[in-house]
């Protein structure tokens, strides 16, 4: 079995954290909102028997550094950027779970030579004209109020985890996201909500060119099912996947199922 080093860093203003193993094409794992790079530890031992793969922590989050200034969406795209080349990986496979989906996403319209191939888990492409101004604010508001009045992450994740996960999860799956959300850097986290709900650009899933795979849990109440059919309708050739007994952490409740998809998918491209 590979062994996982990290944390290693990419330099510059924020340090990004990052950790891999294995050899091969390139398989970068982005998390959501509520996490860190620990979210994909069991798809790193999967996928890295047979890739190169790495999960980092996105600007501010885990081992990453904070920053001072305020952040708009696509510096997640710029940061994910900077890991490539500081890898002087040319095109990576990237696997994106909600937050992390949308900064796929965003980093294929702004760089789809650089994009071997997309997984997009338990996410959507943004906020159309059906969600107005108000209702984007009184959502940021409803996810920050806590944290503003003098609550901490820790305070907040035994609330907001059993929204995330299925009816029947695990108490490890729980205490996983318990503790994920309880790392939170708070004001990194602040500033992620505000900057993802504000972002306005759609993405275009009909210029997507790239092999997709969708990927969702049955049980997901934040980025429904019917959200991810409509993906995968939208995206030419992309292959749908629809994990049960999962919520919206898909890889942390069915990590076998999870891996075995992307696995498969991965290998089908090898020819």
């Amino acid at each position: 079995m590979n062994e996982i080093t990290g944390p290693l860093f990419v330099p510059g203003a924020p340090r990004l954290a990052y950790e891999q193993t294995g050899a091969g094409e390139t398989v970068v794992f982005m998390h959501g909102i509520g996490g860190n790079r620990s979210n994909w530890r069991e798809q790193l031992t999967a996928v890295g028997t047979e890739f190169h793969a790495l999960a980092w922590d996105a600007r501010g989050y885990g081992d990453s550094d904070d920053y001072s200034e305020d952040l708009t969406f696509p510096l997640f795209a710029a940061d994910l950027l900077r890991l490539l080349d500081h890898l002087e990986v040319a095109q990576a496979h990237l696997v994106g779970l909600s937050m992390g989906g949308r900064i796929a996403l965003d980093f294929y319209e702004a760089h789809p030579q650089r994009v071997a191939s997309l997984v997009l888990c338990d996410t959507f492409p943004g906020y159309d004209s059906s969600v107005t101004p108000e209702q984007r604010e009184a959502f940021i508001r409803s996810r920050q109020q806590p944290l503003l009045e003098g609550k901490a992450p820790r305070d907040i994740a035994p609330l907001v985890a059993p929204t995330l996960l299925s009816q029947n999860a695990t108490p490890a799956s729980m205490q996983r996201l318990i503790d994920s959300m309880t790392a939170l850097h708070k004001a990194s986290y602040l500033k992620a909500i505000a900057a993802m709900t504000r972002y306005e650009p759609v993405a275009k899933l009909d210029a997507i060119r790239v092999p997709t795979l969708v990927v969702c849990g049955d049980e997901d109440k934040l980025t429904p099912p019917a959200v991810s059919e409509q993906m995968a309708e939208a995206i030419v050739g992309a292959q749908l996947c629809i994990l049960e007994q999962a919520g919206h952490l898909s890889n942390i409740e069915q990590p076998a199922a999870f891996n075995a998809a992307v696995l498969g998918f991965l290998r089908g491209l090898k020819g």
